[in-house]
């Protein structure tokens, strides 16, 4: 098995650093929006500066509700955001009766009245980076449909959405925040998009300057001295990939497992667990062809589950390959100073340049790894069905 640790070692390779800094026809969205992201952030914090005040304002009253639910809510990529957010995000609550929770567009859409509760104040706070998919708007009028107190935060990286529309037409209980310019990914995956409509929330509910700093120039490092061991990590000839995370981490394993999916156009299985649920069925799958890659907490207690299962992993010897992610890895400089929720950013970073070499790797375009239409940027082919069709259980035959 090949353990690989961040290792300083640089390795020339077909798909290497020139493939990212020049990348070949039909993956260039892909890798500039990729790159782009650490600009992006410090954009974000200096934007955040400017719509500080316009956005406490709004959510500071919600905030003093003693009973406020806040709903996270996206689709795919954009419900991931959520899953990442909503644990950390909880125990930022001013109110012990306050609760966070995590509930995809698609769940709601499909079941409102099993997540939806009228009885609450709601908060409900959508992530769409086209915010033109079918879900995002269901969602937004369900919740205004069947909540009678219901506020919407909506950040999404299109102006010229339906969500952005929505947000200024219904000024009196919603809030639009929209993502920097090149945040709207040309590209079919969503990488800028994520990264920034998920760092808005951390600004607007636990902003933490020097952790982002931080976190910045870690990924900015990683550009810098670790493509080429990415790329030839990519070049193993893989069947399936396990991201393992825990806490905020198991949203980003989430991520990551998409991610590889989509730009392998499904040639490559993503998968994703948390460490101590790995063990309880999915590890059956590792094989020879496979790669697990460890999303180290940097919480020491959470950190020692991370540990041991690598490290039997490492004994079990069936993969091929090892990956353990650590801040003092990543960085180079055996220092563990982030929370788990700012270590998202270098680590989603290389998540995103693996799936990204994979589809090189493949022949694969990563700007469009679907050409033949079976999914798409903006998802297509949902029939929205009124919600008088709904029955109450218990309620006819």
């Amino acid at each position: 098995m090949q353990v690989n640790d961040l290792s300083k070692t640089k390795i020339c390779l077909e798909f290497g650093e020139d493939a990212l800094r020049q990348p070949p026809k039909g993956s260039q969205w892909t890798a500039e929006e990729i790159c782009q992201q650490p600009r992006l952030w410090r954009e974000m914090a200096e934007q955040f500066v400017q719509e500080k005040s316009r956005l406490q304002d709004f959510a500071a009253p919600l905030l003093a509700l003693p009973d406020l639910r806040v709903i996270l809510t996206g689709a795919g990529t954009s419900a991931y955001i959520g899953e990442a957010l909503a644990p950390f995000l909880a125990t930022q609550m001013p109110l012990v009766g306050q609760t966070v929770e995590a509930i995809a567009t698609t769940d709601l859409v499909s079941h409102p009245h099993l997540y939806l509760h009228p009885a609450r104040p709601t908060l409900v706070i959508s992530f769409g980076r086209s915010g033109s998919s079918p879900e995002s708007m269901a969602a937004i009028e369900l919740c205004d449909a069947l909540l009678p107190r219901c506020y919407h935060l909506l950040l999404t990286c299109n102006p010229q959405g339906s969500m952005a529309r929505y947000g200024e037409q219904q000024a009196q209980r919603a809030c639009l925040w929209l993502m920097p310019e090149g945040s709207h990914d040309r590209s079919f995956a969503m990488t800028s998009s994520f990264s920034c409509m998920y760092l808005g929330v951390l600004l607007l509910f636990a902003a933490n300057y020097s952790a982002l700093a931080r976190a910045v120039t870690l990924a900015e490092r990683m550009l810098c001295d670790r493509v080429d061991e990415i790329a030839k990590l990519a070049a193993l000839p893989l069947s399936r990939v396990v991201f393992l995370g825990g806490g905020t981490l198991q949203g980003i394993a989430r991520e990551a497992a998409l991610k590889l999916l989509e730009l392998s156009a499904g040639a490559v299985m993503g998968v994703h667990e948390s460490p101590l649920g790995f063990r309880h069925g999915p590890k059956s799958l590792i094989d020879k062809d496979s790669l697990v890659v460890v999303l180290c907490s940097s919480e020491p207690y959470a950190r020692a589950y991370d540990m041991d299962m690598a490290a039997e992993l490492e004994r079990d010897g069936a993969a091929s390959a090892l990956v353990r992610l650590c801040e003092e890895n990543v960085g180079a400089d055996a220092q563990t100073l982030l929370e788990d929720v700012w270590l998202t950013f270098p680590y989603i970073l290389y998540c995103q340049l693996f799936a990204y070499f994979k589809a090189l790797n493949l022949g694969i375009s990563a700007d469009n790894p679907c050409p033949g239409g079976q999914v798409n940027r903006v998802v297509q082919g949902v029939k929205i069905y009124p919600l008088n069709q709904y029955r109450l259980p218990g309620v006819g035959v």
